[in-house]
């Protein structure tokens, strides 16, 4: 079996007051792959994402990554800082020699779509372009793993969808893994698999099409806080 990308075994982890927010959580992600993370408020998607992001740290199991990754936001205003847009992706890459810099920018710009834009200016943007901006920044670092919170938050309907059939293409012709955390059973359409967290724990795994069946068989919604998937 290959080395997955992604690997979560038996994790947990409960904030300082005791309370669990996440409790023998499974989850192998091969390299190469789109998947989402499906789930309630509450039910642990935005802890088990920074755990990934290594941001906070498990309290039980083990966390295994292919390498570095690049988070995106809900809100790209709070990760886009730059004038313009080819500034603000190279501003991710202030390690690196200067020489790689041009290069670099233009590959992920043209990644995804924007080159032709990487002069204009930042507040030119649309919503779904700024996000896609975000990705961008991460492309240029090379990252192996791409984590997306929620990234169709602040994007209208048609956009949502845009942004989600871009990653996957994304994810098709640069071989990145990528795991994108939400709510919206109609994005479930773009991904390889998908897993969906209730109270903590993962409690089903499947292709995009067999979760939207479970969820629409037992009447959950994925916008209101539930404690357990039924059995």
């Amino acid at each position: 079996m290959s080395v997955p990308a992604i690997l979560l075994e038996d994790v947990g982890f409960g904030w300082a007051e005791g309370r669990l927010a996440l409790q023998g959580c499974h989850l192998r992600v091969p390299q190469g792959e789109f998947w989402m993370l499906l789930g309630a408020n509450g039910s642990g998607k935005s802890t088990l994402l920074k755990l990934l992001a290594g941001l906070i740290t498990p309290t039980q199991g083990r966390v295994a990554l292919a390498g570095a990754v690049g988070l995106v936001l809900q809100n790209p205003d709070h990760q886009v800082i730059m004038p313009s847009v080819g500034a603000d992706v190279a501003f991710g890459l202030a390690d690196l020699p200067p020489v790689l810099w041009a290069g670099q920018v233009e590959q992920a710009l043209r990644l995804v779509g924007l080159w032709e834009l990487h002069q204009r200016p930042v507040y030119a943007l649309s919503g779904g372009q700024k996000q896609r901006l975000a990705i961008a920044g991460a492309l240029a670092r090379q990252v192996p793993v791409l984590l997306l919170d929620e990234p169709t938050a602040f994007l209208d309907p048609a956009q949502q969808l845009e942004l989600a059939q871009q990653v996957q293409n994304l994810v098709r012709s640069t071989g990145i893994t990528a795991l994108w955390v939400t709510h919206r059973l109609e994005e479930l359409s773009y991904c390889d698999q998908a897993v969906l967290l209730a109270g903590g724990r993962i409690t089903q795994q499947g292709t995009g099409a067999q979760l939207q069946r479970y969820i629409h068989q037992h009447h959950l919604d994925t916008q209101v806080a539930w404690n357990e998937a039924p059995a």
